[in-house]
């Protein structure tokens, strides 16, 4: 056995000796490796340890700032309880100034925050998240040297979670500049400088681990991942390049602990460069819109669209009084293309509409009944009361509600209240989808409070374990259309299905009619 193995290690040295060569001579895979290393741009000398970020460092950190807020809060509830002790307790004077306060107003007490931020400009103007400042009642920038001055908030994008501030100091201030995100790649080396949990000037250093994740925080998600440590503090905080240039603002992290764990999210400066121009020039941001609800373009969707791949963002509403409410942009339409950009998912659409301008002229690449086709639309301004481009399938819920709400299952007994058709309606049930359909009168949009505006074939009842159940149809709503085609009755329906069958089709697509007119677009199996 031993033999055996010495044999093996002989054998597995001598395939490996030769595998990398250099200028004509054979390395051994130690070799090979010390060779790399000392090649490497961030080498040091041997025996010397990781090459030093401190020059890179030095450079950087006057310009990157705490910010100080302070904000009263209302107490709700009675708080702790004051203990009880025997009368004239020498503690009774301490107990009482603990827990009444001093000369404080009864109910309101003061709450302190500490987050980053970095100068962008020597003039006084400094950025920083809008969730850093938000709701406060005073803003300090602190500096590295410990001056202090007051901040005024000069513009907040909530959908970025970006904020600018402006100081006025006496001298101009030691700025950083942006640099271009979209150059760079995973494993490139990043270096974060902030005030975690309070300790101002920290340097930490990391690689960038993935690019443009979506964490579900805003309609606009592109983060940047990194491992660089990131803690509660760093917040606002700049993302460095090794040239020193601002790549992203540190915004968030994946923590159980509350710690950090090497998962720390950064907006690209790709995104937030425009949102901090605008708010300096204008004190709001001002992004283009295109007016349309979109979803996903799932494999279903695809395959009775008659597309190659499921790719780019399907349209399943225009907003009326938009700016493609003109009809250049249809329900049904598949946005494959803006302004030159590809959309490869339906996340894509949002990003390049608001870093497009208000008032601009671009092409649209669109798949319409099986054609590709290309249109211009001029974009609008999205103002702050209009929801950006986004997927129209989630319902909008009031304020408040919904944070509780358990998965719809779809099932029969979910469906909601037990809402029969009126008993002299043309209900038919095409039995390949599992639906009772009727046409759509007085009674019915009565009997399911269905607004005047929706027009189409009412579902009546949606048999269980069928294919309409499973992708969520439910009794109430309305088809609008069958394979981009209008419906107006039952016959309407089970005709085009037939169609769609005759064609070799495997999917009916659908689009479908809340009883509020909201519109969203279902891909049901034919077989």
């Amino acid at each position: 056995m031993a033999r055996s193995f010495r044999s093996s290690l002989k054998r597995s040295a001598a395939a490996g000796a030769a595998f990398v060569m250099l200028s004509g001579a054979v390395l051994t895979p130690s070799a090979a490796s010390a060779q790399a290393q000392a090649n490497s741009p961030l080498a040091p000398p041997p025996g010397a340890g990781p090459a030093s970020v401190a020059d890179l460092a030095e450079g950087l950190l006057d310009a990157v700032v705490n910010i100080s807020t302070s904000q009263s809060v209302k107490d709700e509830g009675e708080g702790p309880q004051k203990p009880a002790g025997p009368e004239g307790s020498p503690f009774q004077d301490l107990f009482n100034d603990f827990f009444d306060g001093d000369g404080k107003e009864q109910g309101n007490r003061k709450v302190n925050s500490l987050g980053s931020g970095f100068v962008i400009d020597p003039a006084g103007f400094v950025v920083t998240n809008n969730h850093v400042i938000e709701g406060a009642d005073d803003i300090e920038v602190v500096f590295p040297n410990g001056d202090k001055l007051k901040a005024k908030l000069i513009g907040t994008d909530t959908k970025t979670d970006l904020s600018v501030l402006k100081v006025e100091p006496k001298t101009p201030l030691k700025a950083v500049r942006f640099g271009d995100s979209r150059k760079m790649r995973i494993g490139d080396w990043v270096m974060a400088i902030g005030n975690p949990f309070g300790l101002g000037g920290s340097v930490t250093l990391g690689i960038i681990s993935a690019r443009g994740r979506n964490i579900n925080a805003g309609p606009y998600d592109n983060f940047i991942q990194t491992d660089a440590s990131i803690n509660k503090g760093n917040s606002g905080g700049p993302l460095f390049n090794t040239k020193g240039e601002v790549i992203g603002i540190n915004t968030a992290i994946i923590s159980p602990s509350g710690g950090s764990i090497g998962i720390g999210f950064a907006v690209p400066t790709e995104l937030a460069e425009n949102v901090v121009k605008q708010l300096i020039e204008f004190g709001e941001t001002r992004r283009g819109w295109l007016g349309v609800r979109i979803q996903p373009v799932t494999d279903d969707v695809s395959s009775s669209l008659g597309l190659k791949s499921a790719q780019g963002a399907l349209v399943s509403g225009v907003i009326k009084g938009g700016p493609v409410d003109n009809g250049s942009i249809k329900a049904g339409d598949v946005i494959l293309s803006f302004d030159g950009k590809p959309v490869k998912e339906m996340r894509d659409l949002p990003l390049a509409v608001a870093e497009s301008p208000v008032g601009k002229e671009v092409d649209v690449v669109v798949m319409r009944d099986g054609k590709e086709q290309t249109v211009k639309v001029t974009l609008g301004q999205l103002e702050d009361s209009a929801e950006p481009e986004e997927n129209a399938g989630q319902p909008v819920l009031p304020e408040g509600e919904g944070e509780d709400m358990e998965p719809d299952n779809d099932t029969a007994e979910n469906q909601g209240p037990d809402v029969k058709p009126p008993a002299d309606t043309d209900a038919v049930a095409p039995s390949s989808l599992g639906l009772a359909l009727s046409t759509l009168g007085e009674d019915q949009r009565k009997s399911f409070g269905i607004g005047a505006a929706v027009n189409g074939v009412v579902i009546t009842a949606v048999e269980p374990n069928t294919a309409a159940a499973e992708k969520g149809l439910k009794a109430g709503e309305v088809i609008v259309e069958v394979g981009q085609d209008q419906v107006k009755s039952p016959e309407d329906v089970t005709k085009r299905v037939q169609t769609l069958k005759n064609e070799g089709r495997r999917f009916a697509h659908m689009m479908v009619s809340g009883a509020n007119g909201e519109l969203r677009i279902v891909a049901v199996p034919l077989e």
